[in-house]
């Protein structure tokens, strides 16, 4: 009987400790200059807003195809402030952030941000130390969203097709990063 309380306290101590060091990366997320991890899981954990970067400015619009086959990015909302890391598709000069599984049991207690964006577009993408502001549209048809689930499909699904019924169902929502109004 005392082997098994020892197990017991042994298991619980553990299991606290698991706690307290995942409590404490997402305080110390929260504090830091955007996401804390450059691949999974750490990458996931919503991060406090950019402390660091060169804000781009100019009257032209960057080409953006330099982003073709860059794997990730990080933006900031500023409404609420924070960051995270995501995915990021460009076709035709213009780019596009997905967020999927928003059906999902997991969507609906994880991905916040997608209603936050909504609600107040305007963002900041960093991109190589470099800090853009944008305005997050969300996008629903148009043909611009074919071509989007076809770069989606290409760069993250391994050339699996994206459907439009993803879109359709609010599983799948599309987010255009234009250009701020002056």
């Amino acid at each position: 009987m005392k082997i098994l309380l020892l197990f017991a306290k042994a298991v619980g101590g553990f299991v606290v400790l698991i706690v307290l060091v995942v409590i404490s990366i997402f305080v110390a997320a929260r504090f830091s200059d955007g996401p804390i991890g450059s691949e999974p899981p750490l990458e996931m954990v919503t991060a406090g807003p950019f402390k660091t970067g060169e804000i781009q400015v100019g009257p032209e619009e960057p080409d953006w195809s330099f982003l073709k086959d860059y794997p990730t990015v990080q933006f900031q909302l500023m409404k609420p402030p924070r960051s995270r890391t995501t995915f990021i598709m460009e076709t035709g000069g213009r780019i596009f952030i997905p967020s999927g599984y928003m059906n999902s049991t997991l969507g609906k207690v994880w991905k916040h941000w997608p209603m936050e964006a909504e609600k107040d577009g305007r963002a900041i993408l960093r991109v190589d130390g470099k800090l853009y502001k944008r305005n997050m549209v969300r996008i629903h048809e148009g043909e611009i969203l074919d071509l989007v689930l076809k770069e989606l499909s290409r760069k993250y699904a391994g050339g699996f097709p994206i459907s439009k019924r993803d879109v359709d169902s609010g599983n799948l929502w599309i987010f255009e990063l234009e250009p701020t109004r002056k």
